[in-house]
């Protein structure tokens, strides 16, 4: 997943005209379908090159290579380095894009704005490989009508253990409590991601709270915490907050655990560094593919689907950025050093949340972080 959540316009706020292409042959569809309707592709049929807009370094290349082989056609990738950033693009029409790849709350917010076409899932039949967790049941879309996901993960902090000790408490208290920021080194060097639902989020649970919290009072005690800690910050970054860590530009960073492990992995010592998801709770993200509303290839795109979430393409995905996948049928094909890995696959999951679509809430949010950062 994943990275800064700027401005959001809320679901809703663009009048659309949903026009979805429809397949013909393996070049652009000459037929449309109708408003809110599943595409009448075949199993894997292409209707033109496909344009992907993800997050940065979130897919192995060598994917990309072997579908453009596979299929004859060839991949553009744009990148986003924010759901909000991403969602108004898409749902105000002519993106030029074919598969997105939002997280869990922002697939509902696109299917209430109309950002995203219903899945003809007779195109994917490899949405059978999914595990049954992943396969119904989301909260942000219940029947996976819209989504299918991707990859899966937590969000937390990494720290450099050679200033803060082998003993550092696993606690958001290193980012929230002034006394402990001093006494592990922290002060002045730590990031947290540019994201108003994830480091807002990280307050609430420091304090307790959920981080879907819908109660003003909760969130202004979040805003302040957030607010007292800007004078101790490096930087509000969701981009480079792994390798300013390994650098040893920071102490403490909050991100995404598949991009620490990967950094850490690299680096001289890899020992010298810890993620863990505090003490307190944190996130459980789950990213999806989905289908641009207007989408100029959406054959394409369904194909682009089915083939990710073949068994060892999907193991291929997890093997290279470490992140854990929906994907049953990829187990078998997964390093087993991944899937043995607790940052990877947690065991204890008790603490963790989902982020939900807050409705009209979602605006306090994008507020709250906005006035805390100055």
């Amino acid at each position: 997943m994943r990275d800064p959540r700027w401005t959001r316009l809320l679901a809703g706020i663009f009048a659309l005209s949903l026009v979805a292409a429809a397949c013909g042959g393996s070049s652009d569809s000459d037929s449309e379908a109708s408003a809110g309707e599943s595409p009448a592709c075949t199993v894997g049929q292409t209707d033109g090159d496909l344009a992907l807009y993800n997050w940065s370094e979130y897919i192995d290349p060598d994917l990309i290579t072997k579908f453009e082989a596979e299929f004859g056609v060839s991949v553009s990738e744009d990148f986003y380095d924010s759901n909000e950033a991403m969602q108004p693009i898409v749902t105000a029409g002519n993106s030029g894009f074919d598969v997105i790849v939002p997280s869990d709350y922002m697939v509902s917010v696109l299917i209430d704005a109309g950002g995203v076409s219903p899945l003809n899932k007779d195109a994917i039949p490899n949405l059978a490989n999914l595990a049954p967790e992943f396969a119904s049941g989301l909260p942000f879309d219940p029947n996976g009508d819209f989504s299918a996901p991707y990859q899966w993960g937590t969000t937390g902090l990494g720290v450099d253990l050679s200033v803060t000790g082998e003993d550092v408490p696993r606690t958001w208290g290193l980012v929230f409590d002034p006394a402990l920021r001093e006494q592990y080194g922290a002060a002045g060097s730590i990031t947290l991601l540019n994201d108003p639902r994830e480091t807002i989020g990280a307050a609430l649970k420091y304090l307790g709270y959920s981080l879907n919290s819908t109660s003003e009072a909760e969130l202004e005690e979040a805003k302040a915490l957030v607010s007292e800690v800007v004078q101790d910050l490096a930087a509000f970054d969701s981009d480079q907050y792994d390798e300013l860590l390994a650098t040893g530009d920071t102490v403490v960073a909050h991100g995404f655990s598949g991009n620490f492990i990967v950094q850490f992995d690299s680096a001289d010592n890899p020992d010298q560094y810890a993620y863990f998801v505090p003490d307190e709770g944190g996130t459980r993200w789950v990213d999806n593919m989905a289908v641009v509303h207007d989408a100029p290839h959406p054959c394409t795109a369904h194909t682009f689907i089915n083939f990710l979430l073949d068994a060892e393409n999907g193991a291929a995905l997890t093997n290279w950025n470490f992140y854990a996948s929906p994907n049953a049928a990829a187990v078998p094909f997964i390093d087993p050093e991944v899937l043995e890995d607790p940052i990877v696959y947690p065991t204890d999951q008790s603490k963790l949340e989902f982020i939900a679509d807050t409705g009209d809430f979602e605006i306090n949010f994008t507020d709250a972080f906005t006035e805390a950062k100055g």
